[in-house]
This record gives structure tokens, C-alpha cells and sequence, in this order.
């Protein structure tokens, strides 16, 4: 497909994208800025909802909010649905849905463990499945997928070895799925945040702990949520059609791949 051919009316669904605070909320208000219709995957569906009405009132786009638990595959077909049913075509697919985990290695129990992969990789290829039913039968489409810095540096100053795993797992579901999905004229690419100033990482960060997590970042300060929100529509639109199998840094240079 041509950039002149990139579809006019398209959806982009995004998981995990209902807190205020999130990458997923900045991502939406930047896409929903571009003219893309917005879906709203979230395990609170009231705070779902909620965005959904307020980028429309905003943007004046078509939004939907809809409740589902991305590790169940009845939840993520039924919300998967709903979408297709009352929005245009899905064009674009965020995978931002995750949970974090501070707990040591020795000490975390193997049902933390599933948890944590049960949302961030579980979840991702679920809904990644799903959504691209349409994209195939269509013959195009884009997924951008969330992984971490914790997954190229080993860990962090808070989430330890769960998470580092599952969110490494997030780059090389994100390599092969391209491999498979080119022929489709489907996309897939990964971005992988540093410090960012979210609520993820144990609450509300406080301008300590930002400073904290600045040490060593090249460009002295966390990023913002914008940032990563401009980087991933950028990959989701119609200019990055030759870009695929890629994981993009968006760290500060705290680390240099």
C-alpha cells in the first residue's frame, strides 16, 4: 500500500490505555489528534469509558471504551468484537497493557509469575491474534507492542526479573510476528521506554525519585508520556510502512544499544 493509500476512516485500538497518567492515554489523545477513531481496552471499564468520552469531546473522533482482561481469550474476543462492530476498520494495534513486579527473583511465587506474564506477554498475543484477523482478511495493518529498557538492561531501579523476562519476550514475539505478517502488508514493531514519568513504577513519581532515575540518562530528566506517544503513532502511520521487526529506544541514552 501506497502512503496515498493509507485509509481515511481507521480505528486504532490500544490495551491498558485508561489511566490518566499513562503512555497509553498520551498515545491515544496523539492519535486521535491525527484523525484515527480510538478503542479503549481496559481491565476498568468505567475508567475506559471514561477516556474514551473524554479524547472525543476533545478531538471530536469516534472513540469506544470497552472492559476486558487481556489474559482471557473469551474477554479479549468479545471486547476485540464490540470494536469491529462500532468503529471503522482496525488499522493499528497498541499493546500497552502490563503489570510491573518489585519482587525479587528468590522471592516471588510462581502464581506472580504467571501473573506477570499473563498481561504483558499472555495478553499480547491475544489480543495481537485477534486484531489481526481483520488485517489479514484487509491485507494491512500495524501493531506496535510495548517492551521496557528492563528487558535490555536485565531490571531497573523497580521491576526485577519478571518483568525484565516477560517484557524481553515482548521483543522477540514482536521479530517473529514480523516475519510472518509481511506478506499481509502488516507491520510489527516494538518501542522500548526508559524512566517516564507514570504512575507504573509504584505510584506517582515525586521530583526525587525523578531525579533519581535521571542518573545516568544522557539527557538529564525522565521522558515524558508525550514523547512516547508521538514515537509509537509515528510508527503506526503511514510514513513508517518500510519500518518493521524494529525495537525503538526512547530512553534519554540511559541506554545505548
Amino acid at each position: 500500500m501506497n502512503i496515498a493509500d493509507f485509509p481515511d476512516d481507521r480505528t486504532a485500538v490500544l490495551t491498558g490505555a485508561a489511566s490518566e497518567r499513562g503512555i497509553g492515554r498520551a498515545t491515544a489523545h496523539r492519535l486521535a489528534r491525527d484523525g484515527w477513531a480510538i478503542a479503549i481496552v481496559d481491565i476498568d471499564g468505567a475508567a475506559a469509558h471514561g477516556a474514551a468520552e473524554s479524547i472525543a469531546a476533545e478531538h471530536g473522533v469516534r472513540t469506544l471504551g470497552v472492559a476486558a482482561d487481556v489474559s482471557d481469550p473469551a474477554s479479549v474476543d468479545n471486547a476485540i468484537g464490540a470494536v469491529e462492530a462500532d468503529l471503522p476498520p482496525i488499522v493499528g494495534l497498541v499493546n500497552l497493557a502490563g503489570i510491573s513486579s518489585p519482587t525479587k527473583f528468590m522471592d516471588i511465587t510462581p502464581e506472580e509469575w504467571d501473573r506477570v506474564f499473563a498481561i504483558n506477554m499472555k495478553g499480547t498475543y491475544l489480543v495481537t491474534q485477534r486484531v489481526l484477523r481483520g488485517m489479514i482478511e484487509r491485507e494491512f495493518g500495524r501493531v506496535v507492542s510495548v517492551s521496557s529498557i528492563s528487558a535490555q538492561r536485565g531490571g531497573g531501579s523497580y521491576s526485577k526479573v519478571a518483568y525484565s523476562a516477560a517484557k524481553a519476550g515482548i521483543i522477540g514475539f514482536t521479530r517473529a510476528l514480523a516475519r510472518e505478517m509481511g506478506e499481509h502488508g502488516i507491520t510489527a514493531n516494538c518501542v522500548a521506554p526508559g524512566p517516564i514519568d507514570t504512575d507504573i513504577m509504584g505510584g506517582t513519581l515525586t521530583e526525587e525519585h525523578k531525579a533519581q532515575l535521571s542518573e545516568g540518562v544522557l539527557v538529564g530528566r525522565v521522558g515524558t508520556q508525550g514523547e512516547v506517544g508521538a514515537l509509537i503513532a509515528f510508527l503506526l502511520g503511514a510514513d513508517s510502512g518500510f519500518i518493521t521487526a524494529a525495537t525503538y529506544d526512547i530512553n534519554g541514552g540511559l541506554q545505548v544499544s
